[in-house]
């Protein structure tokens, strides 16, 4: 279970991913929405998130990392706009996370071969089971 701090950090991290290459466009406000829904975070805290990020805080948990992780592959494919620096950001968030390179670099691999480029959340969680073991 992620606490309040771990949740307003997961929420940060995606904000600024979204923010990287541009600004937030309307599908990816309404997807980080959902997520803060999920996540039991107040829309004014989520909107306040947005102009005022909190400081990364490690997730201890590699299940809750791995979901952060499918998290922004998501998020990075939701509008079809997704790029070689997205990836590379993607990728550079994985390791930050601490989850292995080769899984990072499989999932980016295989995100090419599904529709939208999402990869399955049970196809994600192999991967990085399989680097786990």
């Amino acid at each position: 279970m992620i606490n309040r701090v771990e949740k307003l950090s997961l929420l940060s991290e995606m904000i600024a991913f979204a923010k990287y290459d541009k600004e937030i466009n309307n599908i990816e406000y309404n997807f980080l929405l959902g997520v803060a829904k999920q996540l039991d975070i107040a829309r004014e805290d989520f909107d306040y998130l947005i102009e005022h990020p909190v400081t990364y805080t490690h997730l201890k948990s590699h299940s809750e990392r791995i979901v952060q992780f499918h998290r922004l592959v998501l998020l990075m494919n939701i509008d079809s706009e997704s790029s070689r620096s997205g990836a590379i950001k993607l990728y550079n968030f994985g390791l930050r996370m601490g989850l292995s390179h080769e899984s990072i670099s499989k999932v980016l691999y295989l995100m090419e071969s599904f529709p939208n480029k999402i990869v399955p959340p049970d196809v994600l969680i192999d991967i990085f089971k399989t680097q786990y073991n």
